[in-house]
């Protein structure tokens, strides 16, 4: 049990840092194509390379799998174009801080005992690296973070419904598709005439940085932990984001602000310890959908 939450924290951590890596390396991108551009752009090479990978077949998938599959299409797209435009009004830490309410909810509404002490230390530091007092943040990008929040809490626990309907990384196949084509009605026809080929290709880079690969983690590290968990551990994501803002983009924080990473790095270490879940699907054979349907990838 402490081997698989142990794992699924590894898997969570990885994916946290190529999202901000991926993030950090998106702002070149933005001067551009625009915060939505560029978060149409990644979608796209996204769900191409999903599809091109694990190459779907609809017959496959249950009904339920399939509903929960286009739902987190949905609020995938939502969730990237939001922070996307938020990561454009303020810095990549306050923006990453105010998007983990939504992961804080989740683990607040989820977990029990200790667990939610472990998400209070992680609001306490959340609030730290934000400094809502000093009013000095773009509100804007601010209501921009709120509602990648909302989504963000809502893509934790469609990707745990998915990752248990669903064997390997189908699910994906199903979602990213989904968001690319959402992305698209919604920035498509703006940025299109903008591209060049050498956008394009950066535009694949990042999306293999992300979403393909912290998504895909992320929906292996839900196999191994319980949401709760899983959104008290996102707090070290605007950790993540305070020390890459500074290194690559410098961003340089407060005193107060690294307090803050002190207390989330802490809950997350907590989250990290008691956190497995005990009706994690088995990867034993390959991972079998709870209504026992195989789904068949690559044919």
């Amino acid at each position: 049990m402490k081997s698989q939450s142990r794992t699924g924290a590894s898997m969570a951590m990885v994916s946290m840092l190529c999202v901000q890596l991926g993030l950090a390396a998106s702002v070149g991108l933005i001067d551009h194509v625009g915060a939505e551009g560029a978060a149409w752009l990644r979608l796209t090479w996204a769900g191409l390379l999903m599809l091109a990978i694990v190459r779907p077949r609809a017959s496959a998938f249950s009904r339920e799998a399939l509903r929960a599959g286009i739902a987190l299409g949905v609020v995938t797209a939502g969730l990237t174009m939001l922070f996307m435009a938020a990561v454009a009004r303020l810095p990549l830490g306050t923006a990453s801080a105010l998007e983990f309410l939504g992961p804080l909810g989740v683990a607040v509404v989820r977990s029990r005992g200790t667990g939610r002490l472990w998400a209070l230390l992680a609001a306490v530091g959340v609030l730290c690296l934000t400094q809502p007092w000093a009013g000095a943040a773009d509100p804007v990008g601010v209501a921009y973070a709120l509602g990648a929040a909302a989504c963000w809490a809502a893509y934790i626990l469609l990707t745990q419904r998915v990752g248990d309907h669903v064997s390997g990384i189908a699910g994906l196949s199903i979602s990213m598709p989904v968001a690319a084509l959402v992305a698209t009605v919604v920035a498509g026809p703006g940025v299109i005439g903008q591209l060049t080929p050498e956008l394009v290709l950066i535009g694949l880079g990042l999306a293999i940085l992300l979403p393909v690969v912290p998504f895909t983690l992320e929906l292996l590290a839900l196999r191994r932990l319980t949401a709760g968990a899983f959104g008290t551990l996102m707090a070290l994501e605007p950790a993540f984001a305070l020390v890459i803002g500074f290194a690559a983009l410098h961003q340089v924080p407060n005193l107060l602000g690294v307090v803050g990473v002190g207390f989330v790095v802490a809950a997350g270490v907590g989250a990290e310890r008691s956190g497995a879940r005990a009706d994690a699907p088995s990867d034993a054979g390959g991972l079998l959908q709870r209504d026992q349907l195989a789904v068949e990838v690559g044919q």
